[in-house]
């Protein structure tokens, strides 16, 4: 039976065995988790974790002529308040001289709703929704509470299927359902795919007149890739990869974010579907793959000088450009080693923690060893078999190097810190905030204008962390006047106590 036969997607705890509760050494989590172990690990106390509902709305917020329909609580879509400049951003750099930003509607579900049921206001939210905005397609965002009181929102969307002009795309986003958020994204691909995606186009081309033009269409679509491009990329990452995809001879089909739904439906069409992160990435290739026979690569992140190399050779080597990639790579890095000289030697011996989702942390630890620093901490979000090859990797360049599993968790990231004494946090945002009142330089891991893929990548982030480190005196005076929310006594304690069934000193 095909995952795409159900309503919902499963939970990536039941899929891939994926947790988020580990505390130990970085050549300690393997073992572990071949042998399940890790899968039903709980904390005895927890502190500031993240829903799935949230990366759910910054992927569906950005998305062009889509409105997106919070069933739920009010203030379960008070996110996208936040990523308002950031769509418009996005859109705007897409190609929509014209953005409207982040549209969304919210059921607003009262006290009341909980006991009557909340199907009528979702009803009604979706018809105004349509008549306002005119939309090519209109997202039913499932909060906790319909999941609690059995709101059938496929039901409502059968329903109003012929009353409004809209595509319904119902997505199944409770929080209370995984402790995964990154589930999120397998909800979303799991409704595009079986709602919106559906390859009529697959095998035919458009009536030609000319049988050059129908030729050249033919070569086209083999030069076709889907680049997916994860809500943590900004501009010039996704400039960056065309940039490199281009110098092969291919053309890119950019999703999810800030695109039309029209692109999901040139999904089909393309020859490769070209992953950039394997957690965000794996349920939409692989069911790509199941359902319509696109082949798809996704063996590294592009961050760092050799991930970004091997990820174009998996590129050329699904598209026959062999030939062309090798002097390809052996052009940038060597540009790159140039630009990277002067700034080495700052770099080379500083201390570093990280933390933000997996496999970017786990990918930006070992760019951080290329570039001579070492590696103190990382702390992935969560952990399943997309981080293998990576936290084999930093084993080898990084064997002292602490490894918590953790989504947020800031008091577990204070007491790590107050221990390792990092020069530089490079982190999530969410994150940040706790490092910098330990005193460290922070670099963001992601966001902004900045570049974060590929060759450019590299050099951005050592540049920014040269003059990062140059400039800390203001963390550390905040580190002086500031303090934790934490007793004293909690910082000669083990950081993992509270990891039931394991955990190890830092």
């Amino acid at each position: 039976m095909s995952h795409l036969d159900a309503p919902t997607a499963p939970r990536r705890e039941d899929r891939l065995g994926a947790c988020i509760e580990f505390g130990g050494g970085v050549g300690e989590i393997r073992e572990p988790f071949c042998q399940g172990c890790l899968k039903n690990r709980r904390r005895l106390f927890s502190q500031g974790t993240i829903c799935q509902l949230l990366p759910a709305i910054a992927i569906l917020t950005s998305l062009k002529d889509t409105v997106v329909v919070v069933h739920g609580a009010v203030g379960c879509g008070g996110a996208a308040h936040a990523l308002g400049a950031n769509v418009r951003l996005g859109q705007w750099r897409s190609g929509d001289k014209n953005p409207r930003g982040a549209l969304w509607i919210s059921t607003n579900l009262s006290e009341r709703d909980v006991t009557t049921g909340g199907e009528e206001r979702l009803r009604e939210a979706i018809v105004e929704a349509d008549r306002r905005h005119r939309p090519e397609a209109i997202v039913i965002l499932s909060a906790c509470v319909p999941g609690i009181i059995g709101d059938d929102i496929e039901g409502v969307a059968r329903d109003l299927k012929n009353r409004v002009g809209a595509a319904l795309l119902p997505v199944h986003c409770e929080g209370f359902k995984t402790k995964i958020m990154a589930t999120a994204y397998d909800a979303i691909f799991h409704s595009f795919l079986r709602n919106l995606i559906d390859g009529r186009d697959e095998s035919e081309f458009p009536v030609w007149d000319d049988e050059g033009a129908r030729a050249r269409e033919a070569i086209r679509r083999k030069r076709l890739v889907n680049l997916m491009n994860v809500s943590s990329m900004t501009g010039p990452d996704l400039a960056e990869l065309r940039r490199l995809l281009g110098k092969l001879g291919l053309e890119a089909n950019v999703i999810p974010c800030d695109v039309d739904p029209e692109a999901f439906r040139r999904a089909p069409l393309a020859s490769l579907s070209v992953g950039v992160c394997p957690t965000h990435d794996d349920y939409f290739m692989s069911r790509l793959l199941e359902k319509f026979g696109v082949p798809y690569v996704c063996s590294r992140m592009p961050i760092g000088i050799e991930n970004t190399g091997v990820w174009l050779r998996a590129v050329a080597g699904k598209t026959g450009t062999d030939h062309l990639v090798e002097g390809v790579v052996k052009a940038e890095e060597a540009e790159l080693e140039l630009a990277l000289a002067p700034l080495r030697p700052k770099l080379l011996g500083k201390k570093v923690m990280l933390s933000a989702g997996e496999v970017r942390t786990l990918a930006t630890a070992n760019m951080c060893a290329e570039l001579g620093l070492e590696v103190l901490a990382v702390r992935p979000y969560h952990y399943d078999q997309f981080g293998e090859p990576e936290v084999e990797r930093l084993g080898k360049v990084a064997p002292g190097a602490r490894l918590n599993v953790a989504t947020a968790q800031p008091f577990e990231a204070v007491n790590i810190l107050r221990r390792v004494e990092p020069d530089l946090y490079i982190g999530h945002n969410s994150d940040n905030v706790w490092a910098a009142k330990c005193g460290p330089a922070v670099l963001p891991i992601y966001g902004s204008n900045f570049v974060y893929s590929g060759y450019a990548g590299v050099f951005e982030v050592a540049r920014r962390a040269v003059m990062h480190l140059a400039n800390s005196s203001f963390n550390q005076n905040l580190a002086k006047n500031v303090r934790q929310p934490y007793r004293r006594d909690w910082y000669a304690q083990d950081p993992f106590k509270y990891i039931k069934d394991g955990g190890r000193a830092a």
